[in-house]
C-alpha cells in the first residue's frame, strides 16, 4: 500500500468535510424551501435533493429552448411500444373518439374530457428536443393543451403540490410538482408536426414536459391527479422510474 502524506492526508479529508458540509447546507435550503423530492431516501436521497432544490431555486422560470421549424427532425425516433392493452385497441378501432382524460384529487371540478373538450381549450405549439436518458433525441413541434389550462378549468385547490398522470396501461405513471404542473410549455400534446399525435409517439394523447429527460413525457394519458402527497401511489418514491432506478426529477 502506498503511504499517504500528512498534507494529502489533511487535504482529502478536508475535501470530504466541505463535501459533507455542503450536501448539510444544502439539505437544510431544501428543508427550508419544502423543497424534498418523492425519492429522497437511500443512498443517493441527499444527490437527489440537491439537484432538485438547487434546479427549482435556479431555474424557476426557465424555459426549455425551442428550435426553428427548419431544425425539426425529418426522421424521430419514436421508441415505439407496441398498443398497451386491448382497452387502447377497442379506442384505436373507434377513432379514439371514446378516449377521455379524467381529472380528480384537489380540484373543485373533476372532470372527464373528451379530445375534442382538450382542443376547446386554449391551444399552444412549440418545438422542443425531446432527450432520452440513452443517449437518443430528436426535434418535433407539439401541438396541445397547456396543463395549466386543463387545471384551471378544473379548478386545482391551492394546497395541491404535484399533478399524477397515468397512462392507459395501469404500469406506467409518473408526477411533477407545481412548477412544472404550471409551466407554459408542459403540454397535454395531441398533435405533432401539423398532425394528429401517432400512436408511435403517444398518440392520441401524451404528457409533454420539455424541462425534463423524455422519460417524463408519458405516453397514452387517461387520468391526472391533483394531490399534496405522492406517498399513496406506488412505492411512494414519485412514480414508477425511481423503483427502476432512475430518478424522480429530471431537469434538463
Amino acid at each position: 500500500m502506498k503511504s499517504i502524506s500528512r498534507r494529502k492526508f489533511m487535504t482529502t479529508g478536508l475535501a470530504a468535510t466541505a463535501g459533507l458540509a455542503g450536501l448539510a447546507a444544502a439539505d437544510h435550503v431544501a428543508h427550508r424551501y419544502g423543497l424534498i423530492p418523492p425519492d429522497h431516501g437511500g443512498i443517493y436521497g441527499p444527490g437527489e435533493t440537491l439537484t432538485y432544490a438547487a434546479q427549482r431555486l435556479l431555474t424557476r422560470h426557465s424555459l426549455a429552448r425551442e428550435f426553428p421549424r427548419s431544425m425539426i427532425s425529418k426522421s424521430p425516433f419514436a421508441n415505439e411500444t407496441a398498443p398497451p392493452n386491448d382497452a387502447f385497441k377497442r379506442l384505436q378501432a373507434g377513432g379514439f373518439s371514446d378516449w377521455r382524460l379524467s381529472v380528480d384529487g384537489m380540484v373543485a371540478r373533476p372532470a372527464s374530457l373528451s379530445l375534442p373538450d382538450l382542443r376547446s381549450l386554449p391551444v399552444r405549439s412549440q418545438i422542443t428536443e425531446v432527450a432520452c436518458e440513452e443517449g437518443w433525441s430528436y426535434i418535433a413541434e407539439w401541438i396541445g393543451t397547456p396543463l395549466i389550462e386543463v387545471l384551471n378549468a378544473v379548478g386545482i385547490l391551492p394546497q395541491a403540490r404535484y399533478v399524477a398522470y397515468f397512462s392507459i396501461d395501469s404500469n406506467w405513471w409518473d408526477s411533477i410538482d407545481m412548477g412544472d404542473a404550471l409551466h407554459p410549455q408542459t403540454f397535454l400534446t395531441w398533435g405533432m408536426n401539423d398532425g394528429d399525435l401517432p400512436v408511435s409517439f403517444g398518440g392520441p394523447l401524451r404528457m409533454r414536459v420539455p424541462r425534463q429527460l423524455g422519460y417524463k413525457s408519458v405516453k397514452y394519458i387517461t387520468h391526472l391527479t391533483a394531490t399534496d402527497t405522492l406517498k399513496k401511489f406506488g412505492k411512494g418514491l414519485g412514480s414508477v422510474e425511481p423503483e427502476g432506478g432512475y430518478a424522480w426529477y429530471a431537469g434538463i
